[in-house]
């Protein structure tokens, strides 16, 4: 009885973080990169509309939180709905897949506060 190996397509579908071409990387780095972390976090508050997400997020440029909403929905992680009034309205929300998503994320920004005094201890000082 031979052994097949498991074709790479299968491999993929799985995920393995580690492998170079694992699709989950994408998800990885659009759910932990800076912005998409405090997007989810905000969004645990409920729906918010761009200008209020802007508003809540210090430092985000219009441009980067218009990326990281898209990317974030491309991955089923929130929902966006436009109203056609004018000047135009859109809203956005966490689906159920963003919740628990977003109850992740959380924690380990949790985690970095509680550890922050620790964790700065470990920069060098300045001169």
């Amino acid at each position: 009885m031979s052994h097949q190996p498991e074709p790479l397509s299968t491999k993929l579908q799985r995920g393995n973080l580690m492998a170079a071409a694992c699709p989950s990387r994408e998800v990885l780095r659009s759910m932990t990169s800076q912005w998409g972390v405090l997007v989810l976090m905000s969004l645990q508050q409920g729906t918010h509309r761009f200008s209020e997400l802007r508003r809540r997020i210090g430092g985000v440029s219009e441009r980067m939180l218009s990326e990281t909403l898209k990317r974030l929905e491309r991955h089923g992680l929130i929902l966006r709905v436009a109203y056609p009034v004018v000047p135009p309205q859109t809203e956005y929300s966490l689906t159920p897949l963003g919740v628990e998503a977003a109850r992740h994320v959380a924690g380990m920004a949790d985690w970095i506060e509680v550890n922050l005094p620790e964790i700065l201890q470990h920069r060098p000082q300045q001169a």
